[in-house]
């Protein structure tokens, strides 16, 4: 696999507004775009730092998987994702070194980008996120 850098970090939040503002008021951050994701009942918000975004994340059904996140263990940091250049290719990867994986295969995320997780009880308690434009 080739890992390129950290795409983003994900955060969830319970109230969107009130995270933008601390976000924008607070570090000094600007927003940069705003999306729904409907299949995976999540609204999202991205700041840029250097190279790296952070992704903020709203769930919009209690019974997504944010909503079901934050319900056991509240609002914070939810995932890392790193950049790869193959999506499916590294998800196999993965998995041909013993992950498991949430995506057997990628589907669509925020910004247009394919993703794909691998479940954190084989990485050290981690959420990790691979994402591509393939």
């Amino acid at each position: 696999m080739n890992i390129t850098h950290i795409e983003h970090i994900g955060i969830a939040v319970e109230d969107m507004d009130e995270a933008i503002a601390y976000y924008e008021n607070v570090l000094g951050l600007k927003c940069y775009a705003i999306e729904e994701v409907p299949d995976q009942k999540v609204k999202t918000a991205f700041f840029m730092v250097g190279q790296t975004k952070i992704e903020l994340l709203e769930s919009t059904d209690p019974e997504g998987p944010i909503g079901k996140h934050i319900e056991k263990r509240g609002p914070g940091l939810h995932h890392l994702a790193f950049a790869v250049g193959d999506v499916a290719q590294s998800l196999e990867e993965a998995e041909d070194k013993g992950m498991r994986l949430i995506d057997k295969t990628p589907r669509k995320g925020a910004e247009g980008l394919n993703i794909g997780f691998l479940h954190p009880k084989s990485t050290l308690g981690v959420l990790t996120e691979f994402c591509g434009k393939k």
